[in-house]
């Protein structure tokens, strides 16, 4: 049996480590953020605890529990996955759902080198990839670079006049220029005749809009 201090060390790590993917979503404003990550992970890691030291006897398999915890995180992670016309969003916030589970259990089993190594991991791989999976050429995206000035409401403007051509957005980065202008690329999924000429010029109209074109 494990001592009271090696229990209580391994659940407050599974809260850091499950915080620290958490703050990361939070940042974004995705559906599961920072409480969410902490409860997986600690859950995680609180049943492997049980199923290690709660159930004993030579008929008694403790990976059981272990293997429900990875089916049960399933149903959770797809709460956060919801579809808007042809666009599917919430697949890396369930994906890092899965693996703060994951993350949990090694904590549980007192595997601290995978859980914080792990951790590690998925704070790059969703910071830090991200700006490289935005410059991966994707088939069927286009990109569309512009200037504006920052007013309320420009984005609004430029979403609504784009879903008249049905045109969806798949991703927005944006680059401050200067304290009135703000730089926007926006990777969009053309319908299969959308004239590209005819929104450029739709989207050169729009008052606060001064720069606008695409990028090959």
């Amino acid at each position: 049996m494990l001592t009271w201090w090696e229990v209580t060390i391994r659940l407050i790590l599974a809260v850091l480590l499950g915080g620290a993917i958490g703050m990361e979503r939070q940042t974004v404003e995705k559906p599961a953020g920072f409480r969410t990550h902490i409860l997986v992970c600690l859950g995680a890691a609180l049943f492997t605890l049980l199923s290690t030291q709660g159930f004993f006897g030579p008929t008694v398999d403790p990976s059981r529990v272990a293997a429900n915890v990875v089916v049960g995180i399933g149903f959770l992670g797809a709460g956060t996955i919801w579809r808007t016309g042809s666009t599917v969003q919430g697949l890396t916030t369930a994906a890092s759902l899965w693996t703060v589970a994951a993350i949990g259990m090694a904590v549980g089993i007192g595997f601290y080198f995978a859980a914080i190594l792990g951790t590690g991991l998925v704070v790059m791989v969703l910071m830090l990839l991200k700006r490289l999976e935005v410059r991966m050429p994707r088939r069927g995206l286009s990109t569309l670079t512009m200037v504006i000035r920052d007013r309320p409401g420009q984005l609004g403007r430029i979403g609504t006049l784009l879903g008249t051509y049905n045109v969806n957005i798949e991703d927005v980065q944006l680059t401050h220029i200067t304290n009135e202008k703000v730089g926007i690329t926006l990777a969009v999924r053309l319908p299969q005749r959308a004239n590209r000429d005819q929104i450029l010029m739709d989207l050169g109209g729009v008052d606060g809009i001064e720069e606008v074109r695409w990028e090959e």
